[in-house]
């Protein structure tokens, strides 16, 4: 006989196994201790910083507004797969134990984040409005609160189809959220905050109403777990093999440029492969935007000299290293092996391609630099950035390669 709580015990003890496999691997990587320094490093001129804080500074509406977004980002996550929609789709309406737990398991999961996030954001509260920390517990316990109303809101627009309707909504709680919260860490009457709380509540009220004989969308449900599962999937590849790691392949017109300034030869057949994957499959390029933007913010903020040559360093190895996959990223495909392009050739064209992305990457640090006027810093990170992206790519990646 069916039933839902099996389901979903059996659903979410097959996620957590395999999810708990793959963050061996990862919390077992040396890429770790660089993400603590760099965290510890960030804590530190994040504490220098909340001491130069004036009573004047709009730490409510900073911390209302960061709070806000993470309030109306509340995805749920089902386990829902591709076989769902034919094998369970007839079970729809006796489905609801089992939706119900996967709402509460992605309010547990996202409220821990919300932890967190209000952890850090806490001393900026404390140092401009005079709080205590005791009011910690109690601020944790209205955002849950709110958390909640807003996943019980993000499921009832899941029965909508329509895109525009889903901005919508996200856009509203985001603006709901944000008045609530600013409310409470302003220091102004509760009677302000139970404003918005009711228009939160009568919102959800409207889409309960609204969605009360709408059906589920079967298809965008299971999309949108692919693509969370997808997400933590490409995380994990970094450390180890993800066979259900799902290639997306994106054209970026605005790009197509790049490759053709290669030459057309037989020996930079690899090139091409190499240069329009980095661009166009899996998120190796947006990894490379991130990683330098959020570099250059550091070591644009950080004023530290050694500092920033160190943590120029970082990025460029966080850069390095995560796009090694990209070697292995055809190695499933037989027509490469038909290449008539010798092993060499391949490995100069992927040693080539990542050398180039390194010494870009040094390039933008220092120019970073330069904008502030320390010219001798500058130049001293294009240096060792040139010298660790030589060392990094003709000595380190091979062997981390070839092991």
């Amino acid at each position: 006989m069916f039933s839902p709580e099996a389901l979903w015990k059996e659903r979410f003890g097959r996620f957590i196994k395999e999810t708990g496999s793959y963050l061996r691997y990862i919390f077992n990587g040396h890429l770790v201790i660089v993400l603590l320094f760099l965290i510890g490093s960030a804590a530190f001129y994040y504490q220098e910083w909340i001491e130069s804080l004036q009573p004047g500074f709009p730490a409510a509406w900073i911390m209302a507004l960061i709070l806000g977004a993470m309030l109306a980002h509340t995805p749920i996550q089902t386990f829902l797969t591709e076989a769902d929609k034919i094998f369970l789709l007839p079970l729809e309406t006796r489905l609801s134990i089992y939706f119900r737990k996967s709402i509460v398991f992605s309010i547990a999961l996202q409220s821990y984040l919300l932890l967190m996030l209000l952890a850090v954001l806490m001393p900026m509260h404390v140092k401009v409005h005079g709080a205590g920390f005791k009011s910690f517990f109690w601020l944790l316990a209205v955002l849950v609160l709110v958390k909640s109303v807003n996943a019980a809101i993000r499921w009832k627009v899941l029965h909508y189809i329509e895109r525009s309707m889903k901005v919508a909504d996200v856009l509203i709680r985001f603006f709901i959220n944000t008045v609530l919260l600013y409310f409470l860490f302003a220091g102004t009457r509760p009677v302000f905050a139970v404003v918005p709380a009711a228009i939160l509540l009568l919102h959800f009220v409207y889409f309960k109403k609204q969605t009360e004989y709408k059906g589920l969308k079967w298809e965008q449900l299971i999309e949108d777990e692919e693509r969370r599962m997808n997400s933590f999937y490409r995380i994990a590849n970094l450390f180890t093999d993800v066979p259900k790691l799902k290639d997306r392949t994106k054209r970026r017109a605005w790009l197509d440029w790049m490759p053709k300034l290669l030459h057309y030869r037989q020996d930079a057949a690899f090139s091409h492969l190499y240069a329009r994957t980095f661009l166009r499959s899996g998120d190796y390029f947006g990894l490379l935007v991130r990683l330098t933007i959020i570099g250059g913010a550091a070591l644009y903020f950080f004023t530290f000299g050694p500092g920033q040559l160190l943590i120029a360093l970082l990025f460029l190895y966080l850069t390095g290293f995560q796009l090694l996959p990209l070697w292995n990223h055809h190695q499933n495909k037989l027509w490469i092996t038909l290449y008539p392009v010798p092993e060499e050739a391949r490995w100069k064209s992927f040693n080539m391609l990542l050398l180039a992305i390194l010494f870009f990457q040094s390039l933008v640090f220092a120019l970073i630099i330069t904008l502030k006027g320390e010219w001798l810093m500058a130049a001293g990170i294009l240096a060792a950035g040139t010298v660790f992206s030589w060392f990094f790519v003709n000595i380190y990646s091979k062997g981390k390669l070839k092991s």
